[in-house]
């Protein structure tokens, strides 16, 4: 079985902004086009400051393409991937992923932070994302259906005392060796949903997750889980109408997320992912073998920025995690980065569109394999 995307070989021409489909919905591209009613969900994935790349895109299709629609979308990401989709799902979509774009560059540690300083700095974020009626906004949106995804945790894994905790991730370093199957003796994928989701698209087979439907009772644990990084900040545990236990980014199994949709189901999955793979694991980040290939993909449509497009970005590549100790204690020269390639991400944004308006999508989109 292939299991790498085609595209990773293939030329941009140039173009900023990769078009990436499996097989069924390149066929559908290739002879229709696409359009805001041929989508079905959208997936976000975990990777902290390389959401900035996607700022634009993310913004232009939710204020914009998506604009006036009626049919459900169910929208499932994890860490920021989550994070972002709550912006996608506010009345005001634009303004709400402002100020996530905002809120996240203005983080500022002295020093290196401790797990109390990045957990207190990301509520501060959260509450500015969600301003005072965020919540009940996504809850009653018209057609966003939310979810995100975390994992409760077993065994070491479960701990907050960082040697037992470094402990528990050799050991799920260890079990994902031998097997991916074998990431469900840590984690349970636990996915919180718009309780109006009676029946996902998506096809979560391979770990049947514990569902939870949000309420303004649990909203913000369960979305400071999702992004709860171990070791980088504490989990959350106990979140109210969730089994008991402490819950841990959902990156962690769902680095990426990347599902097959479920049989009868019908449209496709809209993918603005900062990369034109999808890496499923947090612990398979060097493993290719293990990145979703065409199978899992065959009705996905990655929108990704282009090498050539990333070259042009600060330092010339995409803004990540690491920039906080790569410039630690030097703010004026990651935050300006930072906020120059969330400017230029709005070209992937205005690409997407025309794309999608002229129907030159059908000629740039590239096969996933």
């Amino acid at each position: 079985m292939a299991q790498k995307s085609s595209a990773h070989s293939n030329k941009s021409g140039g173009a900023d902004l990769l078009v990436l489909a499996g097989k069924s919905a390149y066929d559908h591209i290739r002879e229709n086009g696409l359009q805001p009613p041929d989508i079905s969900a959208v997936l976000g994935a975990s990777g902290a400051a390389k959401w900035l790349v996607l700022y634009g895109l993310d913004s232009a299709v939710f204020s914009q393409w998506f604009a006036g629609r009626t049919e459900p979308l169910e929208l499932l990401g994890t860490s920021i991937g989550a994070w972002k989709l709550t912006a996608a799902a506010q009345d005001d979509s634009a303004a709400a992923f402002d100020r996530l774009k905002d809120a996240y560059i203005s983080q500022s540690y002295k020093g290196r932070p401790t797990a109390s300083d990045v957990s207190d700095e990301s509520v501060r974020i959260m509450e500015i994302i969600m301003g005072s009626d965020g919540v009940n906004q996504i809850l009653a949106h018209p057609y966003c259906r939310l979810s995100f995804s975390a994992v409760r945790c077993k065994g070491l894994m479960a701990r907050e005392e960082a040697p037992l905790l470094i402990a528990g991730m050799a050991w799920a370093f260890g079990l994902n060796y031998v097997s991916r199957s074998l990431q469900g003796k840590v984690f349970e994928r636990t996915v919180f949903h718009d309780p109006r989701t009676r029946d996902s698209v998506l096809d979560f087979s391979e770990f049947p997750p514990n569902f939870t439907p949000l309420h303004t009772g649990n909203f913000s644990q369960a979305l400071l889980a999702t992004g709860s990084i171990p070791l980088i900040m504490h989990g959350v545990r106990d979140i109210p109408g969730a089994p008991t236990g402490m819950y841990r980014d959902g990156g962690l199994l769902d680095y990426h997320p990347a599902f097959p949709m479920k049989p009868k189901s019908k449209g496709f999955i809209l993918y603005p992912h900062f990369y034109p793979h999808a890496v499923r694991g947090w612990f398979d980040k060097k493993r290719t073998s293990r990145w979703a290939d065409g199978e899992i993909m065959d009705r996905t449509i990655i929108l990704a920025p282009s090498p050539e497009f990333v070259a042009k970005l600060p330092f010339g590549r995409i803004p990540d995690r690491k920039d906080f100790s790569r410039f630690q204690d030097q703010d004026h020269i990651r935050q300006p980065a930072w906020k120059k390639a969330a400017q230029m991400s709005k070209k992937l944004g205005r690409d997407f569109l025309d794309l999608t308006d002229k129907g030159t999508i059908k000629t740039a989109v590239q096969l996933i394999e």
